[in-house]
């Protein structure tokens, strides 16, 4: 198994006068669904844990590393957005070989890298296609076999099916899960689809006003009465 925990000790950041506080565990080789208003920090999360954020205070570790100050490159973390960041200009071979190493030619182990990593999302011999041919869904699977590639040991989605029709992003999220659990790598994905959350993951990190406000297994997580702001977020609150 690739996956490592993640642990935010007491970390917080200040943007915009607007404060940001979290502090969670996230097991080795699951997946951990993060949901919650828009505005609350899900995605400031994410930054901080792939290093585009720094924290004022706090400590950040995967596995038993403290990487609070290390550069994203020096993160074992591979993060997907919503948009995909594909180079336009780049074929579909080598925007993912650059997953593998920063360049652009290729020697035949990437080439057979790639080319498995094509078929596994479904894109078996596009290696040549321009993203600008490809639909949405489609360059999501290439940002998807991108990361595949990368094998790091965390793996970062910020809402990247957000704009897809719900059969494919079902589809999209199927893959997720088989791949995680072919990997063993630890996954966080941002989703504002709560049914999605409790289908493909492990546990669930509920977050408010720039706080985590709660976690815990998936199972009847969306049940829970307990839970400062989750009835409104849910829309099951009073009128």
């Amino acid at each position: 198994m690739i996956g490592k925990t993640v642990d935010l000790n007491a970390v917080t950041l200040s943007r915009d006068d607007f404060e940001f506080s979290f502090d969670t565990h996230v097991a080795a080789g699951t997946i951990a669904a993060v949901i919650g208003p828009s505005g609350a920090g899900k995605s400031t999360l994410l930054d901080l844990i792939a290093g585009f954020e720094t924290p004022r205070e706090g400590r950040l570790f995967i596995g038993e590393t403290d990487v609070t100050n290390d550069d994203p490159s020096d993160r074992p973390v591979t993060m997907v957005f919503q948009e995909n960041n594909l180079f336009s200009h780049l074929d579909v071979a080598t925007n993912i070989c650059l997953g593998i190493r920063p360049r652009i030619t290729a020697d035949p182990a990437d080439r057979a890298r790639v080319a498995e990593a094509l078929e596994r999302v479904g894109l078996a011999g596009f290696e040549s296609r321009m993203p600008g041919s490809l639909s949405g869904g489609e360059r999501q699977r290439v940002a998807i076999a991108r990361a595949l590639v990368r094998r790091r040991p965390v793996l970062l989605l910020d809402e990247p099916f957000a704009a897809l029709g719900p059969r494919l992003r079902r589809d999209m999220l199927l893959l997720v899960r088989e791949l995680q659990v072919e990997t063993g790598m630890t996954v966080l994905i941002v989703t504002h689809q709560p049914d999605e959350a409790a289908a493909i993951a492990d546990s669930i990190v509920f977050l408010d006003k720039g706080r985590i406000v709660a976690t815990g297994p998936s199972e009847g997580f969306f049940r829970r009465g307990d839970i400062e702001g989750l009835a409104d977020y849910l829309g099951q609150g009073e009128k």
